[in-house]
């Protein structure tokens, strides 16, 4: 056990998968002899050499495509795009053909797809997004967002081993911010399985990724109001854990949904469909959504800190469930 980033809990999770599994490989623009654009595979390519941690074209068609062919051979490819966002170069490859050849052929597909995502630093509105949703919608694939390096770890060696595409989406905002503590041993995070980040008895928050830190610092706030706030980190998004959101709902009676992602179509929409669907007699007010506008991601600092939800967001959007 020892304290780890964010980012250390991520690269030592691959490290200990590459060195137990010699199917397990990287590829990606960068990731090799300048160890990744955010440095989660640096040194990997002097440990493993060329073969195993691979210096791809700037083609995220490639890469996915590559890897589909891999895993279907048998291997166990991790792919890293630089951001998020250039997923959408592949989304033939991921959604067409990764996603429903497991359905169509009865075929394994063991890829994971590394996404730095999210916003915080002016990244603009291609470097910024959080297009978990998109993914959400696509039977086939598995959405992970870690919240915590425990987390960013376990759930790592868990997507690695999954027999399905597993679209990893790590927070670039928690990289170096995050610290906690990591077990040195390999270990598993199951999918589908939420986290009560804080217990509380007023109104529940089902959040995930960088937007856990968010919920809590604002139900710190809420405290000095005689305010208990419950947050529940979903962890992965498909699956997710039905149950827990709906226990959570019926304790407390008041749900806010939070998600660094646009808000038509947004995850957060299902969320608070299920639990209308399905806990609506045990609720005591609407469910409230926080979310980022139906906006490209702005570049100007001002601009981008108006456009993610922040900490007096949440805080007015609980107060107002308190008073409802």
């Amino acid at each position: 056990m020892a304290e780890k980033t964010y980012l250390q809990a991520i690269s030592d999770g691959l490290r200990q998968e590459m060195q137990r599994d010699k199917r397990v490989f990287v590829i990606g623009e960068d990731v090799g002899v300048y160890g990744g654009a955010f440095k989660v595979t640096l040194g990997f390519q002097e440990e493993f050499g060329p073969w195993r941690v691979i210096d791809a074209p700037l083609s995220e068609t490639a890469i996915v495509g590559g890897c589909t062919g891999a895993a279907i051979m048998g291997m166990r490819p991790v792919a890293e795009m630089q951001f998020a966002d250039f997923i959408s170069c592949a989304w033939d490859h991921l959604v067409t053909v990764a996603a429903k050849q497991r359905y169509r052929a009865g075929t394994p597909v063991p890829i994971v797809v590394r996404l730095p995502s999210g916003g915080g630093f002016s990244g603009g509105p291609f470097h910024s997004q959080n297009p978990e949703s998109s993914f959400a919608h696509i039977p086939g694939l598995k959405v992970v967002c870690p919240a915590t390096p425990e987390d960013a770890k376990g759930l790592l060696v868990s997507a690695i081993e999954d027999p399905n595409p597993v679209l990893y989406f790590e927070h670039k905002h928690l990289y170096r911010r995050i610290k906690a503590e990591v077990p040195d041993e390999r270990y598993l995070t199951p999918f589908g399985k939420a986290r009560v980040h804080r217990e509380g008895d007023d109104i529940t928050v089902v959040t995930w990724g960088a937007m856990v830190y968010t919920a809590d610092e604002a139900a710190k706030q809420l405290e000095e109001e005689d305010l208990s706030i419950e947050i529940l980190d979903l962890r992965t998004l498909i699956p997710w854990d039905r149950k827990a959101v709906l226990e959570s709902a019926k304790k407390t009676s008041k749900v806010l949904v939070l998600h660094e992602d646009t808000r038509t179509g947004g995850f957060g929409a299902e969320i608070a469909a299920t639990i209308a669907e399905e806990a609506f007699e045990h609720l005591d007010g609407p469910i409230k959504r926080v979310t980022a506008p139906d906006s490209p991601v702005p570049f100007s600092p001002p601009l981008e800190k108006a456009y993610i939800p922040q900490i007096e967001d949440v805080a007015a959007g609980l107060r107002e469930l308190a008073e409802y």
